[in-house]
């Protein structure tokens, strides 16, 4: 069973961004926020190369794995191995709305089919012991967002649902692209609330549009939990700030700085391994955003990372960009 601790601030999955660099570099920044894997589909899980497809090191726990698909047998299959793993929480995805999860007749469009979305969380509770969440949208295409969503979030929590995460916009399955699915919709927290006021006895957290810590702090005074997704891969640092918020610990870390730090032994082992230094570091370009030498600590990053000899110098020569940028600001304002 999950409390509104264990969902009150999540980071969200989030494809081609979530995966395991991504995830260890956010662990060191907060010890109390909710990792997601990257969705992997039903297929993926039971047929593919798992060790490469789901692993992941011990230190990202709490980590939970997202599961695409809408067949009830073989989602309980891979909730399975997913549980087998060692995963905290598996999650089903109702709410991607690209083009390859719609051929797959999963994601978004699953909105349109509470009762198949019931039988699937059924099934995947009856085959494990771990939490099974849902993360949808409010709605798709023509679907009246009332309606819509108070319908999937009834068969879910009669299905036995632990949790569910509302991405509180449409989705336009025809016509718009997964990017502009993620922007152009409006948002309706208010819908949520209401979601919550229904379902006083489930965990309910938020997704959408939540960019700082006072507007998450907000959305925690009507819900149990906020999941954040662009806000933190860009601006790495509001990860930062998670633990002393939303959980009144004390953080790991004081800055972006001795994030770097704390990274480098975990990059010098998987460069050791084959590993490229760009497929680690790509998740990294917005740890100074808004510092100065930021942009030419991303573009330092972007040119040389790539290279196939690159080392941990390019990263420590990346960071003097900024720090030599500060220092230069720091002379000026003395001056």
């Amino acid at each position: 069973m999950l409390t509104s601790q264990d969902i009150r601030f999540s980071v969200a999955p989030m494809m081609d961004w979530t995966d395991r660099h991504c995830r260890y570099f956010h662990r060191l920044l907060t010890r109390r926020a909710r990792l997601y894997t990257e969705m992997l589909t039903t297929g993926a899980v039971i047929h593919g190369d798992r060790a490469r497809l789901m692993g992941y090191d011990a230190f990202e726990h709490p980590v939970a794995f997202q599961l695409g698909g809408s067949e009830p047998a073989d989602l309980a299959t891979a909730s399975k191995v997913v549980a087998d793993f060692g995963y905290c929480e598996v999650n089903l995805n109702v709410g991607c709305p690209s083009d390859r999860v719609q051929n797959g007749a999963f994601g978004a469009c699953l909105m349109l089919r509470p009762v198949l979305v019931a039988d699937c969380v059924k099934a995947m509770k009856d085959a494990v012991s771990l939490p099974v969440t849902v993360k949808c949208r409010i709605g798709v295409d023509d679907q009246e967002p009332e309606q819509a969503l108070f319908d999937i979030a009834g068969q879910c929590v009669a299905a036995g649902a632990d949790a569910l995460f509302v991405h509180a916009r449409k989705a336009w399955l025809k016509g718009l692209s997964p990017k502009e699915n993620r922007d152009v919709p409006p948002l309706d927290y208010a819908l949520v609330h209401r979601l919550k006021r229904a379902f006083p006895k489930t965990a309910i957290a938020i997704n959408g549009g939540l960019t700082t810590i006072e507007e998450m702090r907000a959305q925690l005074e009507a819900l149990d939990g906020v999941m954040v997704g662009r806000a933190a891969y860009h601006d790495p640092t509001l990860l930062l700030s998670v633990d002393r918020e939303f959980f009144d610990e004390a953080p790991r870390l004081a800055d972006a700085f001795m994030a770097v730090e704390a990274f480098i032994p975990y990059i010098e082992r998987e460069l050791a391994k084959g590993e490229k230094l760009s497929n680690i570091t790509r998740h990294m370009l917005g740890l100074f955003a808004g510092l100065p030498g930021a942009r030419s600590f991303r573009r330092r990053l972007a040119l040389e990372a790539v290279r196939p000899d690159a080392g941990v110098d390019v990263l420590t020569s990346a960071v003097d960009e900024v720090t030599s940028a500060m220092a230069r600001m720091r002379d000026a304002d003395a001056a």
